[in-house]
């Protein structure tokens, strides 16, 4: 038995791992950290695994559970304190076209968001249903609907300069 669980678990990690690295990278952009934090969301995932009796569609389930370990490892970073991340003045991913400037900037612009309305647009992002998103963030579609407007104006209004 404890075998089926294990290969029901990699099964679903490996359908769904796609989405825990979007939520991670979207909390943080450095490698390490984004690792950190996935094996921080797995691990929440296997506790959390034979409790989940498909009230929701396990997709909306991974969200879940993604996107609070990811914002509660948040909350706690920002309560230890400011540290200096280690630069190596190397990045192999440098785009200078215009699109990937226009995404950095925008990703910019949401990591200034607070917590919940980052996890909302991410959501959005990933073309995610109001309802789903709903029952992942724990709001009505509705209120979906108004939080998306209202952040996409607050996103209009930021100054190019506080990037």
């Amino acid at each position: 038995m404890e075998n089926n669980k294990k290969r029901e678990f990699a099964r679903l990690v490996t359908e769904h791992k796609g989405t825990v690295y979007t939520v991670c990278y979207m909390f943080s952009k450095d490698p390490e950290e984004v690792n950190d934090l996935f094996q921080e969301v797995l691990f929440n995932l296997w506790k959390g695994f034979d409790s989940f009796r498909g009230d929701s569609k396990v997709d909306t389930w991974i969200w879940k559970v993604s996107l609070n370990t990811c914002i509660s490892a948040d909350r706690k970073k920002k309560r230890a304190g400011e540290t200096v991340p280690l630069d190596m003045e190397a990045n192999l991913y440098t785009d200078n076209d215009s699109d990937s400037k226009q995404v950095r900037q925008l990703y910019s612009r949401i990591n200034k968001l607070e917590l919940v309305d980052r996890a909302i647009v991410l959501l959005w992002l990933e073309n995610i249903s109001y309802d789903e998103i709903g029952a992942i963030v724990g709001i009505s579609p509705k209120n979906v609907s108004v939080k998306l407007v209202r952040i996409r104006q607050q996103l209009i209004s930021m100054n190019d300069s506080e990037e």
